[in-house]
């Protein structure tokens, strides 16, 4: 562990402690009761001991090491595992709106979608390291930018939340490319979770996802919107500037277009839930001012019903 942060920055040390605690948080009263899989691994390569926790099968118990020691473990073995979960967090340039300007420099604010994205992933990968399932984790703009591949040892947790404090936006999206690399790298069937604004096309989106399905993923969008994007509430000629491609904005009449945006925004939302309803790719469009613990609690229920 202390290695690990001291190859952070002072800042980055700051972001781990506080994404960390807000994940234990987000946690407290969602871990009970949650599933327990049936498709357990059948490996012989033995891993380590962990501890017996309540539910856990008594016949992985090391008996042996109860004599010596007072304490139930169990014995876990390489390929032991409830699931294998993939998170893929979009970095894009999109992924920005809702950083507030302070004094002319760029400041995180609680309201925009990369940290809420960020603060997302780190409850989720919480949640499946505490029920000892495997995850893994990407970052991609329009290239893949990191890779973690799916690991339940118990310090993997924070090698996850290491990368995630350390991630930042690009330039432009391309997420149908990007999920098709990754795809690739998927070789076992388990959970694929992306969090994205999912600002794509969405036919091509849609096909992507429909891609990760078809290896049997259970394949989850986390569509994360800023409230602005939903309710256009710009008044008045207004400077708009890309978020992916530098040095490009328009000034607009803010209310002479924003019916035309709200008829396009409608027609692309409406596709894409088409798209994944069709394919069985479950889809939840949350809005970052809304706490990451109460959409993840509709996820898991969801989940359980199903």
């Amino acid at each position: 562990m202390s290695m690990l942060l001291g190859s952070l920055t002072a800042e980055e040390r700051e972001k781990f402690v506080r994404l960390q605690w807000i994940a234990n948080q987000a946690m407290e009263g969602l871990t009970s009761g949650i599933h327990r899989s049936p498709h357990l691994g059948f490996s012989i390569e033995f891993k380590e001991h962990r501890a017996y926790v309540p539910g856990d099968d008594l016949r992985s118990v090391d008996w042996k090491l109860f004599g010596k020691t007072d304490r139930l473990y169990i014995r876990q073995f390489e390929d032991e595992t409830n699931l294998r979960v993939h998170l893929l967090l979009d970095q894009s340039g999109s992924m920005r709106y809702g950083v507030k300007s302070t004094r002319g420099e760029k400041t995180p604010s609680s309201s925009g979608k990369h940290e809420y994205a960020v603060q997302f992933a780190a409850c989720l990968a919480y949640l499946f390291v505490r029920q000892h399932d495997a995850v893994g984790l990407a970052l991609f703009d329009q290239q893949l930018r990191g890779y973690l591949p799916p690991r339940s040892r118990p310090n993997h947790l924070q090698h996850v939340l290491a990368m995630l404090v350390q991630s930042h936006c690009g330039g432009e999206t391309d997420l149908s490319s990007v999920l098709d690399e990754l795809a690739s790298k998927i070789r076992r069937r388990g959970v694929v979770i992306v969090l994205s604004d999912g600002f794509d096309k969405p036919e091509s989106l849609v096909r992507s996802l429909t891609n990760l399905r078809a290896k049997h993923n259970e394949v989850v969008l986390i569509q994360i919107l800023h409230p602005d994007e939903l309710t256009f509430p710009f008044r008045g000629r207004t400077q708009f500037e890309s978020l992916e491609i530098a040095g490009e904005s328009r000034l607009l009449d803010a209310v002479a277009i924003r019916a035309s945006y709200l008829r396009r925004l409608e027609a692309f939302q409406q596709q894409l839930a088409d798209g994944c309803q069709r394919n069985r790719i479950r889809r939840i469009t949350c809005t970052t001012d809304q706490p990451p613990s109460a959409v993840l609690a509709t996820l898991l229920e969801q989940r359980e019903a199903h």
